[in-house]
């Protein structure tokens, strides 16, 4: 992968570095501010040669309030194919719900607490780099337990709800079967239940798996 860091701890931003170098990927840029990560996707985007993903921190200089997270949905507007990764010391929902709702694949929202489990990082970038998404499953409780008061979702039931979760942390059909130690099948029956419970048919053009996740998660 080629991947661009923003982060103003520099300690933290070299230790990302050098952990992906590790692994066989490149940093091809790392900056300490919002306009800086910008620019430089811009100046790799004009050579010929984008990242597939961003890193960022949520909060960044100036005011440290919103500037990374603001920074990767104008990225995403302007580089649909970019993928974009959100590090967050706590859970802020407008945040993440802004950025997943935003696209409909290559996204990612974790707490930097994640950071310390190598491999479930470097998964995580890797996933969004190739167009799926990886969300925290802090993140997902709390926005799933904010969507459970609204009657969008009233038809699934506890189990689905389950099977649902799981896909929003960014987890394929073996994984959830895994995680809930029941069959494959088991959980494509669940998966099939969800989109017709919420009204999602089968399209040349969307992505009902992800479509399902927003749906959950911005209601």
């Amino acid at each position: 992968m080629r991947v661009v860091i923003a982060e103003d701890s520099v300690l933290l931003r070299e230790g990302l570095t050098r952990l992906l170098h590790d692994r066989g990927h490149e940093v091809v840029a790392g900056v300490g501010d919002a306009e800086a990560l910008v620019t430089a996707v811009e100046r790799l985007a004009a050579t010929g040669s984008p990242p597939d993903v961003v890193v960022a921190d949520v909060r960044m200089p100036p005011t440290h309030t919103d500037e990374g997270v603001r920074a990767a949905v104008r990225l995403r507007q302007r580089f649909p194919a970019l993928g974009v990764l959100v590090l967050s010391q706590y859970v802020e929902e407008q945040y993440a719900t802004e950025l997943i709702a935003g696209s409909s694949r290559g996204v990612g929202y974790l707490l930097k607490d994640r950071v310390a489990d190598v491999s479930e990082f470097v998964a995580a970038v890797t996933r969004v780099a190739e167009g799926g998404t990886a969300l925290d499953p802090e993140v997902v409780a709390q926005l799933l337990g904010r969507s459970r008061k609204q009657d969008v979702l009233a038809g699934l039931t506890p189990r689905e709800r389950e099977v649902l979760a799981l896909m929003a942390e960014g987890r394929t059909n073996s994984a959830v079967a895994q995680q809930l130690v029941v069959s494959h099948g088991a959980v494509e029956k669940h998966v099939s239940n969800i989109f017709i419970k919420l009204g999602l048919a089968q399209s040349d053009t969307d992505h009902r798996r992800v479509l399902a996740v927003l749906t959950y998660l911005n209601s």
